[in-house]
């Protein structure tokens, strides 16, 4: 190990323990749910277009009791036309968090004046126009509506809950993917940035605060001018609700850089308190190395945080003044009971969800499946059908075209291929774990609920007085 590598885990390690007692402690798993890859969602179109893509990001609600399942920007990794959805869930959860009978219940597609934001990468690259890549979801509990984060932009923008775009937050010019000599932006690719967010590496993780007042966004991985793929410090942008705009920056030390090292989730636990995942891109996934999954999900504290706004964070020297990483609170990567005992690749889908005893909480973690749709280094796009029982299902998969069943080749050489009851798509994977969570506050009503809520515990007490 070299010495700068050694220096940085000192300092890690002493940043991990150097908050205090743990507020989520206890952490065990429950149960979970292999989703079927090829299960489509309740809009119109063909098999492909409606198939689910599973979670880019969980939500759950608990003024409505409702889960929120948030899918990307489609299959063919910005190629292929998608008209970008969210999707209303229903899970059974018994008295012990063990979860089943997972079920669509809405599937709200995004728009803009009646017309679709669409996955399709920007054309013309500077002009990001309609394009949308949905990776971070919550709901905003003043109001109701849906507030969604994207990696094209990186943007931040509020639905109504039909689907309909209300307004776009100011995101940091910091932030935005561009050349900083010509100042003009590519939002679809690298390819004449130097600094703002690097490609597919926007808003990934987005939480609310439980009164809705501020939204948190959370880039994926380090800035193309803070080290980029070698850097190791993320930011969060702290936006206020009210007015759209961004009031503070944070600075995220990520454990390592490479193996596609980003954080995946954010999840607000009140006060300055959030949990964070993080995880590599190894495991089982379309098109991706299986060896070694690395998934873990971190308690974090903004408390004492400087606000970076206005400087330029280092790749990987130390940072005075980051976010305190508090504990590990759990390892998505113990747990394989799935996939031939192997862990998914993109563990991207984190909420807390209903009180299961005193102090005791559900969460549930989800995998991005990517519609199990890979593409070629030309564009085309394939189907790609994995076997769980081979020691490596990613080298000995089979690529067919989108939607058909015929014309399929080995993906490790191009050989033809035959398709047999051994081999399906890649399913959604959904974890059940509970946990001891101090301290936690949920969500608040949206404006009025509290009336009413005090006008029938009121009515409820007068009703047992007379009884």
């Amino acid at each position: 190990m070299r010495l700068g590598t050694l220096s940085a885990a000192v300092v890690l390690s002493a940043a991990v323990n150097s908050a205090g007692a743990a507020s989520v402690t206890n952490t065990a798993f429950i149960n979970g749910l292999a989703l079927d890859g090829a299960a489509v969602d309740l809009s119109n179109g063909t098999m492909a277009e409606r198939r689910l893509g599973y979670f880019s990001d969980l939500y759950y609600d608990p003024q409505r009791k409702e889960w929120w399942g948030l899918s990307d920007r489609g299959p063919g990794g910005g190629l292929l036309n998608y008209e970008t959805r969210v999707q209303r869930f229903t899970i059974d959860v018994a008295p012990n968090g063990a979860i089943s009978n997972f079920q669509v219940a809405a599937t709200i597609k995004f728009n803009e004046g009646g017309t679709a934001l669409n996955g399709i990468a920007p054309n013309p690259t500077s002009v990001l126009g309609r394009a949308f890549d949905p990776e971070g979801f919550v709901v905003i509990p003043k109001s109701g509506n849906l507030l969604v984060s994207d990696e094209y932009g990186p943007s931040l923008i509020e639905f109504d809950r039909n689907g309909n775009l209300l307004r776009r937050f100011t995101v940091p010019a910091n932030l935005q993917p561009r050349n900083s000599t010509t100042g003009v932006p590519n939002f679809a690719s690298d390819a004449g940035n130097d600094a703002g967010k690097r490609t597919n590496r926007g808003f990934e993780g987005l939480a609310i605060s439980p009164d809705g007042e501020f939204a948190y966004a959370m880039l994926q991985s380090a800035m193309l001018d803070e080290g980029g793929g070698g850097g190791r410090y993320s930011r969060i942008v702290k936006f206020d609700t009210t007015t759209g705009q961004a009031v503070a920056q944070y600075a995220y030390l990520m454990d390592r850089s490479g193996q596609g090292q980003g954080i995946s989730s954010l999840v607000a636990l009140g006060g300055d308190r959030f949990l964070v995942l993080e995880r590599n891109n190894r495991g089982v996934g379309v098109g991706a190395e299986l060896n070694t999954a690395d998934k873990l999900v971190y308690e974090i504290d903004l408390n004492g945080a400087v606000d970076v706004s206005g400087i330029t964070l280092p790749a990987s020297a130390t940072f005075v003044g980051a976010v305190t990483k508090v504990a590990k609170v759990m390892d998505l990567d113990q747990d394989r009971p799935f996939l031939g005992g192997r862990s998914p690749e993109k563990w991207e889908g984190l909420a807390v969800g209903p009180e299961l005893a005193p102090g005791l909480f559900l969460i549930l973690a989800g995998t991005d499946n990517d519609y199990s749709v890979t593409q070629s280094g030309s564009g085309e796009q394939f189907d790609e059908w994995l076997r769980f029982t081979d020691t490596d299902p990613n080298a000995s998969a089979i690529l067919c075209p989108i939607g058909t069943m015929a014309g399929c080749t080995f993906a490790n050489g191009g050989a033809a291929a035959t398709l047999t009851g051994e081999y399906s798509l890649l399913p959604g994977i959904l974890h059940a774990y509970s946990a001891n969570i101090a301290r936690y506050v949920m969500p608040a009503p949206e404006p009025g609920t509290w009336v009413l809520v005090a006008g029938a515990l009121g009515l409820l007490g007068w009703r047992r007085h007379q009884g």
